[in-house]
């Protein structure tokens, strides 16, 4: 079991009392702001909103008096002095109640979301070694980190499921023979939950990574809310992930941007801990936004003190516009569709995946009409499916969901349709290679064959469909681009937005088959 965190000065409030209950960031920062400074110091706005007018009349003035900088006197340190050994700082208390709240040994406080954290994890993972064991659908920031320090990946093909377009996991199994076959292998990287929602089966993951000494690393972005309730799905860190990169304001309801990293409590975890803590420390800005980490601090707390109430109204709406959908003659619940795939052990009953097949209308054209006709705003919609997230604090409306649902109008044919996902194109040089290698720009209809400069993730769902160093297929050009042309869709690291163009290698002499 998790070590439970050692409180001290709250302590001393009574056995009673939970240290759960407190905000230490945020309370510092709201007592800083309650003082009438006269602020001569960065952020230049010096909470004035006669000269900010702008950003007060959009964000009000407690936001530009809350916006203080890091390491200011009263909140970072009690006196002038920067240095105060054996003094916990308010931050630092957030960070230890944080790991306490999703059983952590250690967490971090990030402020440039869950892709500023995969690419601190693939910083620490290069650390351990050059190779990687590494989900072929990881996010596209996963890619760019990899090139970026020179990892090089051993791919693991997460299954598919070609209807809905929609990538899933990895099992243990192919971990394990990846492992086998890579001995050189000093990591391994995978993503659970996926964009829909299915979970792998972490645990026996984490057993096989650790039996062959290496560490595992979870993207659990769209997990952030896990372990806090009976009805979700225990979080990443719990079961055995060494390092675990959580978007906290995916699903838990911190600000945009904010995010966290969280150590786990196995051998490995203890060994990766320092390059863990400094490469957070390189990577994070000198100039944090202080409302990012209050909303981090505040989050972990209202999930603690309101979560187990709150959450449970959110499984409960996000359950009744399930019902609402398997009543429908249009509509298809997808929840099936993801637990029958080998590698997916259970899903967040917190996104609602909605197959579009059979409603007459494609989910991104219902997403458009959802927007501009009944201000319904969905997470997540591909020409075959539509997926609702519910915010774990944050119970839906019901009834108007469905209202807006069942108002959808139908459009003649089929047109738009979800195409299968395209098979990767061979790779012919390494991801850093191809990344940082001159290049020229093509056009689409000569592109095939040649070897990709960048990463293109068509969005939805942000997997990457070709990487740098693979070589470009007919399918796989052709499914880019028809991403890109549809009304909600974009591809991200093109060089234009409809790939008319393609950023590839310009010495294909360099490109030796792997």
């Amino acid at each position: 079991m998790p070590p439970t965190l050692v409180h001290t000065s709250s302590d001393r409030m009574g056995a009673a009392h939970d240290p759960q209950t407190e905000a230490p960031y945020a309370d510092a920062l709201r007592k800083l702001s309650a003082i009438d400074w006269a602020r001569l110091h960065v952020p230049a706005h010096q909470a004035s909103a006669a000269h900010a007018p702008g950003i007060a009349a959009l964000l009000g003035e407690r936001a530009l008096s809350l916006d203080f900088p890091m390491s200011v006197a009263a909140i970072d340190r009690e006196t002038w002095r920067a240095a105060q050994p054996g003094r916990a700082t308010p931050l630092a208390r957030a960070q230890d109640l944080a790991a306490d709240a999703w059983g952590a040994r250690r967490a971090w406080f990030i402020t440039n979301g869950a892709s500023g954290g995969n690419h601190i994890a693939t910083t620490v993972a290069r650390a351990l070694g050059p190779t990687a064991v590494v989900q072929r659908s990881v996010h596209s920031s996963v890619i760019d980190g990899i090139a970026h320090v020179g990892l090089d990946p051993v791919f693991a093909a997460p299954s598919v499921d070609q209807g809905l377009a929609a990538a899933h996991g990895v099992t243990a199994e192919q971990i394990e023979a990846a492992l086998c076959a890579r001995p050189d292998a000093s990591s391994v990287y995978i993503v659970s939950p996926s964009y829909f929602g299915a979970v792998a089966d972490i645990a026996a993951i984490a057993d096989v990574a650790h039996a062959h000494g290496v560490p595992l690393i979870v993207d659990e972005a769209w997990g952030s809310h896990f372990g806090m309730h009976p009805q979700l799905p225990t979080n990443a860190v719990r079961l055995g992930a060494d390092l675990v990169v959580s978007s906290t304001h995916k699903g838990a309801g911190s600000l945009t941007q904010s995010a966290m990293i969280h150590l786990g409590h196995h051998e490995h975890a203890r060994r990766i801990e320092a390059i863990a803590d400094r490469v957070v420390r390189s990577f994070q800005s000198t100039s944090c936004s202080a409302l990012l980490l209050a909303s981090l601090d505040l989050a972990r707390r209202d999930l603690m003190v309101d979560g187990k109430q709150l959450i449970g109204a959110a499984v409960a709406s996000a359950e009744a516009i399930r019902a609402g959908v398997k009543a429908s003659p249009r509509f298809r619940d997808a929840t099936p569709d993801l637990l029958a795939f080998p590698d997916v052990v259970t899903n967040d009953p917190l996104k609602v995946v909605i197959d579009m097949r059979g409603a007459g209308i494609t989910g991104s054209e219902a997403l458009h009409t959802l927007i501009t006709d009944h201000h319904v705003y969905a997470e997540l919609a591909t020409p075959a499916a539509l997926v609702l997230l519910v915010g774990a604090t944050s119970p839906a409306d019901v009834d108007r969901v469905l209202m807006a649902l069942h108002a959808l109008p139908t459009s003649p044919g089929e047109r738009d349709r979800m195409r299968p996902l395209p098979a990767a194109g061979s790779r012919a040089m390494g991801v850093r290679d191809a990344f940082f290698a001159p290049t020229r720009v093509v056009r689409w209809e000569n592109a095939v064959d040649q070897v990709s400069a960048d990463s293109l993730a068509a969005y939805p769902p942000g997997i990457p469909n070709v990487l740098p160093g693979e070589r470009l297929t007919p399918d796989v050009i052709d499914y880019l681009r028809t991403m890109a042309a549809t009304p909600s869709g974009f591809v991200r690291g093109a060089h234009d937005p409809l790939l008319d163009g393609f950023r590839v290698v310009d010495d294909p002499t360099r490109a030796t088959e792997r």
